[in-house]
């Protein structure tokens, strides 16, 4: 009998499997350059990407979302899978550039490995003046929720800092 409790319990404890978790860090504050493929305006939506070898943090604004007058107390703004306020994280087979999200024709490589859309959180705005006709707008995020295709939730705060836009009013 010792022998059978003694069998049983090797098996389970052998047998149990921790189900493959994967804990993903997306880590975006150490690139400070906030990508564009056409000047940002106020009155278009804009594209913004960070790149980070085989990795990119893509914000999507709608048109207005930045705003050409100081801004001290920060707007927030809702992430929502659907938008208008979009953050998608993608995984590239190899090295990305700007030529890819920018080519007038899409590239086919490097292809696209994994692609996970922000299923919650906020995007935060300020802006300040640096002259009569140039405006600084910094961009934070806050909570922001993945969630693979697998349902693994990924919540990571180490991308807080989205990084800095500037726009310019029309004289």
């Amino acid at each position: 009998m010792k022998n059978l409790l003694l069998s049983i319990s090797a098996v389970l404890f052998f047998s149990c499997d921790d189900g493959d978790l994967q804990i993903e860090t997306i880590d975006f504050d150490s690139i400070t350059t906030i990508n564009t493929c056409n000047t940002v305006e106020v009155s278009t939506a804009s594209l913004l990407f960070k790149i980070n070898t085989v990795e990119a943090l893509i914000l999507e604004l709608p048109a207005n979302a930045l705003k050409n007058e100081v801004i001290t107390e920060a707007t927030v703004n809702a992430i929502t899978e659907s938008g208008p306020y979009k953050l998608t994280y993608r995984t590239f087979s190899d090295n990305v550039s700007k030529d890819y999200f920018c080519s007038s024709v899409p590239l086919t490589s490097p292809t696209v490995v994994e692609e996970i859309i922000a299923k919650s959180g906020n995007i935060l705005i300020t802006t300040s003046e640096e002259n009569s006709t140039t405006y600084n707008h910094n961009i934070t995020l806050e909570n922001i929720t993945f969630e693979t295709s697998e349902n693994n939730r990924i919540t990571n705060l180490s991308i807080n800092d989205y990084g800095k836009v500037v726009t310019t009013k029309a004289n």
